[in-house]
């Protein structure tokens, strides 16, 4: 699984002109499923998610995490995350998981997110044309991918 957190003031999606999900502080995060991710690589990523320190203390030293600073999330799901560009000039997305087993695990995330602390978990809606608004905090932008993530004895 791959994220991008963004530390945002805000964020939105629209769908349809229909705003479906909507937060002020906290993390803009763009959810890519690749083929061999599982629950476990779910509920790993949530919990880095949750408390990855990112936000400003007293100090202007990231040191707080979203639930720290009693903020939110909002999920897009979003399979370009696991695009291959290196031949060519279209990008293959052979290596991202299909329809029904990213949706779970998007699912699964955006649990595992409220499990780990984080209060408001709004979210877009998968597979659908969605208009993105985020307002960018920093700007803070942190890449998270669960290979990087595993103990070396766990990667394959």
């Amino acid at each position: 699984m791959r994220a991008i957190l963004q530390r945002s003031a805000s964020s939105a999606v629209t769908v349809d002109g229909k705003i479906t999900g909507k937060i002020e502080k906290g993390l803009n995060i763009l959810l890519g499923v690749t083929h061999d991710d599982t629950k476990r690589e779910a509920e790993l990523l949530a919990r880095k998610t949750a408390e990855l320190r990112i936000f400003e203390d007293e100090n202007g030293k990231m040191n707080l995490s979203v639930n720290d600073v009693g903020g939110s999330a909002l999920v897009i799901s979003q399979f370009t995350l696991y695009a291959d560009a290196s031949h060519g000039r279209r990008p293959s997305f052979i290596k991202a998981a299909k329809p029904d087993t990213a949706n779970e695990l998007y699912e699964y995330y955006c649990k595992c997110l409220g499990a780990n602390g984080i209060g408001n978990v709004q979210k877009g809606v998968f597979g659908a044309d969605m208009q993105v608004e985020i307002h960018n905090d920093g700007p803070v932008t942190i890449i998270l991918d669960t290979d990087e993530l595993k103990p070396k004895s766990q990667k394959g």
